[in-house]
């Protein structure tokens, strides 16, 4: 059902969005930001930005449409689950799983599992991705956190846009270093001259990938990359950009490669200050059976 609130600004001072979350608890600071871009937030009657700035008298109308139809199935798939409590969820997402639905994967996703587990899930303004705050790839192994209400989703979404959490992956990559860690600072954006990649160019989005090298091989090592961003594929496409593409990557990766079932990255560690008590948690996964057992025989080939 939509809503409608009316606030009247006595002596206050701040942000509009910033004054709106204090007073209305079911709104986050991201669904304020969408309502006011939507025109659904007016002030005195007239559009204002979000970072403007109240005064006393200011008359605040807001309407919040009705959440678009969740037209996603719960689904009775097996989860991994490494922690939950009432406001988040921390999975450990299969290799092959895709984390929501989208155009060629409309079901078996992760939501999928998600909605069958749990009735407690943040709204999403698209409605298909409920609780979801951050991504990784299909063939992607790992941990997700997973937000259970409003508040949660715009504690977490903060953290990863103010780099205040940990991310830490595992890669088996071709070739070997010289350096035993460095830092990849280069922009992505689409391929543009293939629109299902994305590449390093001149006008994309800032991206950092830090990374140290774990262990060599024969043709490949193994590496820990650290996220300062998080753009769409960025390990795949900074290690390629370098010259060490992700093994098994089908996307960005050599057609002679190790054979498996994509490409062997695995989200390992988490670490995210919880949104309601402030205490720091932190989580570790070991890489799936095939990352193991392709590590295992990449150390015979020595």
């Amino acid at each position: 059902m939509p809503k409608k609130y009316t606030l009247l600004v006595e002596n206050e001072q701040g942000r509009l969005d910033k004054y709106i979350s204090e007073r209305i608890s079911d709104l986050s600071r991201t669904r304020i930001k969408e309502l006011i871009k939507d025109k659904n937030i007016l002030v005195n009657q007239k559009s204002e930005k979000v970072s403007y700035k109240i005064q006393a008298g200011d008359k605040i109308e807001i309407n919040v449409p009705a959440v678009k139809p969740l037209d996603v199935v719960p689904e009775n798939i097996p989860l991994d689950i490494i922690y939950e409590d009432n406001d988040v969820i921390v999975v450990n997402k299969p290799q092959g799983m895709v984390v929501h639905p989208a155009p060629g994967h409309p079901d078996h996703t992760l939501v999928n599992a998600l909605l069958y587990h749990t009735k407690d899930l943040a709204q999403s303004p698209e409605g298909f991705r409920p609780g979801i705050v951050h991504r990784i790839d299909k063939d992607t192994s790992g941990l997700l956190m997973i937000a259970k209400n409003a508040k949660a989703r715009e504690s977490l979404e903060d953290q990863l846009a103010h780099k205040t959490n940990k991310r830490i992956y595992w890669a088996i990559v071709h070739g070997n270093f010289n350096e035993e860690n460095g830092t990849i600072d280069a922009p992505i954006g689409r391929d543009p001259y293939n629109r299902k990649k994305m590449a390093v160019v001149e006008n994309g989005k800032k991206a950092i990938t830090h990374f140290k090298v774990l262990e060599q091989f024969k043709n490949y090592s193994l590496i820990e990359c650290q996220l300062e961003t998080g753009r769409t594929h960025q390990i795949r496409v900074h290690l390629d950009y370098i010259g060490h593409a992700v093994a098994g990557d089908p996307l960005y990766g050599p057609r002679k490669t190790i054979k498996g079932h994509g490409q062997f990255l695995h989200a390992k560690v988490l670490g995210f200050k919880h949104p309601r008590t402030g205490k720091w948690l932190e989580f570790s996964v070991e890489p799936p059976e095939i990352f193991q057992r392709t590590l295992a025989e990449l150390e015979k080939s020595k």
